[in-house]
């Protein structure tokens, strides 16, 4: 029987939630690392038990962890746990250093001004689709690094930057390559999403980009209604038999486009707010689309303080409201962009996880949702790897 193992990333740790394919019991590990932030771990498509995780902190640095059995064990590529350690005993996160190539330069700071690039941190993690030992990274302050030796060694593929870098800037959250899509019809086609950058397209392998914006509104924050950088993209997803048709959360407004980014088109429709964090596609149905609906930017919280998922079978437009199991009254969390996946079984399994904790999973598409998880730190990132 299939298996499903669930990688949930956190403020104070990593926990791996496991079960078989009927998805009714589950198994709690971790937390791994604990006290530290894990902005995302994810697997391997090629070899499942390798797994890539973000181990940050404020006080501390960034490390990379890679586990090769699972998660059952990890280490750190490219250091010894003796360069990892600083005076006094404490954690160095000096792990697998990431360099931004040549000059940085400068980008836009909050108040308008230039200032200098500078690594902060890992947020996401994107292994290849087809090697096990490549694996691209999107940190802050923005730009993708890319390793082909397990983690040991990363680079930047800095023409990403290059596309009117000097024009992007902060969100609330940060300036970061919060998402990255692999195309798994095209390889040399990468996909990136930055708040905020906007969203960006590379058809060679990552030496050149382009901002694929056209038809995003963001009138607040970018008065220029033909603005190519600078809008605040919260996610993007695809569905690997379309590769071509992306669906977009923006800081407001659901989009969607059919020619790989050269126009977007609103597909809001019905939705009670379209500002939200997550967007994700059914894995057996590539035109059914969920995300959960926030309050506003400055209202992080489900409207009404009741927490629903919305789900379109029609690729945006029209949305219907997934409640049973969900909290209906008092319900004061948020999900935030990377908190929410879905797995690969013949009735896909949608999950995602909240700032108060919870991790929800409904195995029959939307229908029904029960917690698998309850009293963890704030999620920050939801992965599921099904396993055959």
């Amino acid at each position: 029987m299939s298996k499903v193992r669930v990688l949930v990333g956190t403020k104070k740790g990593a926990f791996i939630i496991t079960s078989d394919g009927k998805r009714a019991n589950w198994k709690i590990s971790g937390p791994h690392f604990a006290g530290w932030e894990i902005y995302h771990l994810k697997g391997s498509p090629v070899e499942p038990n390798k797994i890539y995780a973000s181990q940050s902190s404020g006080w501390f640095g960034q490390i990379i962890q890679r586990s090769d059995d699972g998660g059952k064990t990890w280490n750190t590529p490219g250091s010894s746990p003796e360069e990892l350690q600083g005076p006094g005993g404490f954690p160095k996160g000096e792990s697998n250093k990431f360099v931004y190539d040549g000059d940085a330069g400068t980008h836009k700071w909050y108040d308008g001004t230039q200032h200098p690039w500078e690594f902060k941190r890992v947020w996401h993690l994107e292994p290849s689709l087809t090697d096990p030992n490549t694996c691209y990274a999107g940190v802050e302050d923005a730009a993708i690094f890319k390793t082909t030796d397990d983690g040991k060694t990363w680079k930047e593929l800095s023409g990403l930057r290059k596309a009117k870098g000097n024009l992007w800037q902060p969100g609330a959250g940060g300036m970061a390559v919060h998402t990255i899509l692999l195309d798994p019809k095209n390889k040399n086609r990468i996909y990136v999403a930055i708040s905020a950058g906007g969203c960006f397209r590379t058809d060679d392998g990552g030496k050149n980009w382009k901002p694929i914006t056209k038809g995003l509104k963001s009138l607040y924050e970018l008065p220029d209604p033909d603005a190519e950088v600078g809008h605040c993209v919260h996610r993007i997803a695809l569905h690997p038999s379309k590769p071509d048709v992306l669906f977009m959360q923006k800081h407001w407004d659901v989009l969607r486009t059919d020619n790989a980014g050269e126009m977007w088109n609103e597909v809001s429709g019905n939705l009670p707010t379209d500002f939200g964090f997550p967007i994700d596609v059914n894995f057996n149905e590539p035109e059914t689309i969920y995300v959960v609906p926030i309050t506003s930017d400055s209202l992080h919280y489900p409207p009404d303080g009741k927490l629903r998922v919305y789900r379109s079978k029609t690729g945006g437009g029209e949305w219907e409201a997934l409640t049973k199991g969900l909290p209906q009254k008092n319900c004061y969390v948020n999900v935030l962009r990377d908190a929410m996946a879905v797995d690969q079984l013949d009735k896909s399994g949608i999950y995602f996880g909240t700032t108060g904790g919870q991790v929800y999973c409904s195995p029959d598409s939307g229908k029904n949702w029960s917690a698998i998880a309850e009293h963890l730190p704030a999620v920050y990132s939801v992965e599921v790897q099904t396993l055959r």
